[in-house]
């Protein structure tokens, strides 16, 4: 699936200009987007202009004239290697957190708002004992979490609803996705509580600002209240109870870790409604993944609609920059890579890279179905290595689930043409898909 032309090279620095364009034509939009909470008017603003599309060229521009090997970019006080090069990603993904730190200096300054002491950001001698928790209550690389029955019973109450609109759009897609979320986490208690998740969602803006935005320790502080309320509670079958059972070392702060499967959540829910517009506008594919829904009324592996999400996530990936901290120097094919520098894996570039990818604009559920997309490295939806996204499976039974229910009795139609390459940026704030019985 994955060739290139391009020559093969150890690291390399790029001028000055072109350092430039990278920054303006590549980095500069995708920030621009919102890297912790999304700017919907800057999303649709960079649709419509085709930022990402323009994104893609210029990587390929450079890895034209650079070769394959990482493409250091010289910025003062903050040096950084764009990492196009499938091996390449897989082997900065594979050595985290050493010597490829996951707690890169830009994430340490966007979730101190909202996690400062959650695993994303920990250092790595506190990084594994707070990411045993984390897996411990996800389930992490089991398809179906210990409480499907109970989160599928919720998917169901919050999802049936929707049956009775002719249109989904955003806002009627999200409110039940959030209602879905609180339940999920927190507990059947925590439904309307949308003070907390409000509160989540402004930390998380203030994250988009990275070290420039003062910390709201005001905000941070309701957020905990309103945590540590609902984990006290602990209602049956929810993400909750299992925060406050599970056992948990001295360095783990277990409300700490609840905001970033909130937070990740959020991203998954776009990626499930961008999953519904291409099951819509590939009718065959829709049918297949309707008919693997047996009984609608127990939890199911659904591998196609499964499959439909992790497409989403390639095609539009909810972490378009995967980030990593060089920890100490590092020898690069007869170079040195030197310690601190930025490590960027641009997904969407890699995802989207007409030269090297056959499926780069076409909707391609197959490959995760016979398994080759698992081990094509230049693939990284939930990232990849030690720190893949330890919430990876249940969020997939979440939003396969969630089309499961809705497409019980509805089938919806296509909210843009099927016949075209499917763009390089898909704005879920704008998307309105007809549904019919």
């Amino acid at each position: 699936m994955t060739t290139t032309d391009a020559t093969r090279t150890g690291p390399t620095t790029a001028s000055a200009a072109d350092t430039a364009r990278v920054l303006g034509l590549v980095l500069a939009p995708v920030v621009a987007q919102g890297v912790i909470a999304r700017r919907p008017r800057v999303v649709g603003a960079a649709a419509r202009l085709g930022l990402d599309a323009r994104g893609v060229r210029e990587l390929q521009r450079l890895r034209e004239r650079y070769g394959t090997g990482p493409v250091r970019l010289p910025i003062p006080g903050r040096p950084m290697a764009l990492v196009l090069d499938p091996p390449d990603v897989r082997r900065v993904l594979e050595g985290t957190p050493v010597p490829f730190a996951a707690d890169s200096w830009e994430k340490r300054g966007a979730l101190r708002q909202l996690q400062p002491h959650g695993v994303l950001i920990s250092p790595p001698g506190l990084r594994a004992e707070r990411r045993r928790f984390n897996e411990a209550v996800l389930d992490t690389g089991h398809p179906m979490h210990r409480y499907a029955d109970a989160i599928a019973r919720v998917v169901r109450e919050e999802t049936a609803p929707l049956a009775d609109r002719d249109v989904l759009d955003w806002d009627g897609f999200i409110t039940a996705w959030w209602r879905i979320v609180r339940r999920v986490v927190l507990g059947d208690g925590a439904r309307d509580d949308h003070a907390l998740t409000d509160d989540l969602r402004r930390l998380r803006q203030a994250g988009n600002w990275s070290w420039l935005a003062p910390r709201r320790r005001r905000r941070y502080a309701r957020v905990r209240d309103g945590l540590r309320r609902h984990v006290e509670r602990a209602d049956p079958g929810s993400l909750a109870e299992l925060v406050a059972a599970l056992p948990a070392g001295p360095d783990v702060d277990r409300l700490d870790q609840v905001p970033q499967w909130l937070f990740a959540y959020d991203p998954a829910g776009m990626a499930t409604f961008r999953a519904l517009a291409l099951l819509a506008a590939h009718p065959a594919e829709l049918d297949r993944a309707r008919a693997e829904v047996t009984d609608p009324a127990a939890p199911q592996d659904l591998p196609r609609l499964r499959a439909a999400v992790l497409e989403s996530v390639r095609l539009w990936p909810t972490t378009p920059l995967i980030l990593r901290d060089a920890a100490e120097a590092t020898d690069w094919d007869g170079a040195t890579l030197p310690a601190g520098t930025g490590m960027v894996v641009p997904a969407w570039f890699l995802h989207r890279d007409d030269r090297t990818r056959a499926d780069a604009h076409r909707f391609h559920p197959e490959q995760w179905l016979d398994g080759s997309a698992f081990d094509d490295p230049a693939l990284v939806p939930f990232s990849a290595g030690p720190a893949v996204c330890p919430g990876r499976e249940l969020v997939l039974f979440t939003a396969a689930t969630f089309l499961a229910v809705l497409l019980r009795d509805r089938t919806a139609r296509p909210p843009f043409p099927a016949d075209r390459p499917l763009p390089a940026n898909l704005s879920p704030f704008t998307l309105r898909i007809p549904l019919t019985r």
